[in-house]
């Protein structure tokens, strides 16, 4: 954090004279085209009932993909997609099956935990069935194997066949540590049931708290009920049979039967010698699991650079285009669908809005800029994963991503957040182009909820590529101290991932119209400025971007 804090101060000093020089006139006169109106127009088509909430692989998803196909061909952007289309197919496995209960036994002492309200749990395997036969508890802390901060919570034990109990987020207690309060990759879910499987564990649970998660149990609910996807299994690669999570409450019922308690374990695992805990309680379910392939699509869209060189590389632009589909379980009456009006059909609108000024410059920029319209990101960031996998152009030819994932929708604000500051050379650019704003950068106001780690940006950034990811703040114009903070979480309690996120008569875009203006001028600075962005010394993605720039040398290709 004092890293941050000194890099920001020494940004905003930046002179007058040097801020002038980060836009050019037609860069200026394009940003001005961008309207509130525009955007929502967008949203009013991406999150209409007519779509059905966007879940993958339904009519509502294919009909997204060919709005925003038909917009890139607007707006005259090249087809970069599968055989000269816009789409970049792939395939997603689909599962629908949860156990009923999770049944724990300890000698004679016996819990039985019911589905949604004490647990929510999925199979981890692409199979038809999963189970868990009397498989022994094991408390892993946070499940974390991290050799920078020499922190392993595993210790070599062998977990073959055994559940394991882990705990959300990452340790905090210490500040040089995991980055103290900021989540970091490894307190990820994702991540914990990664390297669960690499264990050998037939299961995975973690235990849920709205602050180490950063939202309510409800929104575990929502997001891990019905029908869940990832991409097809390949070789083989270790999988979970179950994976799932417990209420705080619930996992305390069950460390009972061990004569456990949940503070005194959550304590011990806060130190580098945890040593993982055998709990005498074993756990076993059975359930059928429905497994079908089905087809979604990133949508991509390239304008071509104007430097014979240059024109190579690409900024790299991203916004998923799913959402959460139709909610399974909804009662006679009640609004069964998902909309993601926020989630992200107000990134989408804001994406096609950028492209749209860069169709208004007189020339376009040397280098060439690919919009991207990623596929399952509310699955585990999966149509980013499989575009990063299949980019049109080696790693090291895509100078920077900039991913938009929501957009204010309350008004004006004073400030821009940062998610990530201090990690890339965009920041440099990015503050002095909000302080022409009139505004102020701050860093990640809500630091323990890992956001860079969150979205689509994360899988371009694990290749090496730099990238910007930043929202609107929270001090609103016109608003007292600590409204805006309210408001965020109101809006998250009440309305993210849940049928509510729908476009409303009081939505105000007039802060979202400076927020896309800075994702328009920042990719536009990008993309004609000859020295590629980079990683800061020392970031954990500054290796694979150096790796990535060697490879094209190796080639020849640079």
């Amino acid at each position: 954090m004092k890293r941050t804090l000194v890099l920001l101060a020494a940004l905003l000093l930046l002179p007058l004279a040097a801020q002038a020089q980060l836009t050019t006139p037609a860069e200026k006169s394009a940003s001005r085209t961008i309207r509130g109106e525009d955007l929502q127009a967008h949203v009013s088509f991406l999150a209409s009932d007519l779509l059905e909430g966007r879940g993958p692989g339904t009519r509502g998803d294919a009909l997204a993909q060919q709005y925003i196909a038909t917009q890139f061909q607007l707006l005259g952007l090249k087809p970069a997609g599968t055989n000269g289309s816009y789409l970049q197919p792939l395939e997603l496995v689909g599962m629908t099956g949860h156990p009923k209960t999770l049944s724990f036994t300890s000698g004679s002492s016996r819990a039985e935990l019911q589905y949604h309200d004490d647990f929510i749990a999925t199979s981890g395997a692409q199979a038809a069935e999963a189970v868990l036969r009397e498989s022994e508890l094991v408390f892993v802390g946070y499940g974390i194997q991290a050799p920078e901060y020499e922190w392993d919570d595993f210790k070599g034990k062998d977990l073959r066949g055994k559940t394991l109990v882990i705990l959300n987020n990452d340790p905090e207690d210490d500040p040089t540590l995991f980055g103290g309060k900021a989540r970091l990759r490894y307190g990820r879910w994702d991540y914990k049931y990664e390297q669960a499987a690499k264990t050998g564990a037939a299961g995975a649970l973690i235990i849920h708290t709205t602050p180490s998660a950063g939202y309510s149990w409800q929104v575990v609910q929502t997001s891990w009920s019905g029908e869940q996807f990832e991409l097809p299994a390949l070789g083989e690669k270790p999988r979970l049979q179950v994976k799932g999570w417990m209420t705080d409450e619930a996992t305390r019922r069950v460390l009972q039967l061990a004569g456990r308690d949940l503070d005194v374990l959550r304590a011990a695992a806060q130190k580098r010698d945890f040593q993982p805990v055998p709990l005498g309680v074993t756990v076993s379910t059975r359930f059928a699991n429905q497994v079908r392939r089905r087809p979604t699509a990133n949508v991509l869209g390239l304008l071509p650079g104007s430097d014979p060189k240059l024109s190579r590389e690409v900024v790299l632009y991203s916004a998923h285009h799913d959402h959460l589909g139709l909610k399974e379980d909804a009662k006679p009456g009640e609004d069964a669908i998902y909309n993601g009006a926020v989630d992200n059909a107000s990134g989408v609108a804001a994406m096609l809005e950028v492209a749209r000024a860069f169709s208004r410059l007189p020339k376009a920029p040397p280098r060439s800029i690919l919009f991207a319209a990623v596929a399952a990101e509310e699955q585990g960031l999966l149509g980013s994963q499989y575009l990063a996998e299949h980019l049109p152009v080696p790693p090291g030819r895509v100078a920077a991503n900039i991913n938009i994932d929501g957009l204010n929708i309350h008004g004006r604000t004073r400030d821009v957040t940062v998610i990530g500051l201090g990690k890339s050379s965009l920041d440099s650019v990015l503050v002095a182009m909000v302080r022409a704003q009139g505004r102020i950068v701050k860093a990640d106001q809500l630091p323990d909820r890992g956001f860079f780690y969150r979205s689509d940006q994360f899988n371009f950034a694990r290749l090496g590529v730099p990238a910007a990811y930043f929202s609107s703040g929270m001090d609103f114009i016109g608003r007292p101290p600590g409204w805006g903070k309210e408001r965020r979480e109101k809006w998250e309690a009440q309305h993210y991932h849940q049928p509510s996120d729908e476009l409303t008569p009081d939505w105000d875009f007039s802060g979202a119209v400076e927020d896309v203006q800075l994702f328009f001028l920042l990719g536009a600075n990008v993309a004609r400025t000859r020295e590629l962005p980079r990683w800061n010394k020392g970031d954990e993605f500054e290796a694979p971007r150096l790796q990535a720039l060697e490879d094209l040398k190796s080639q020849g290709a640079r």
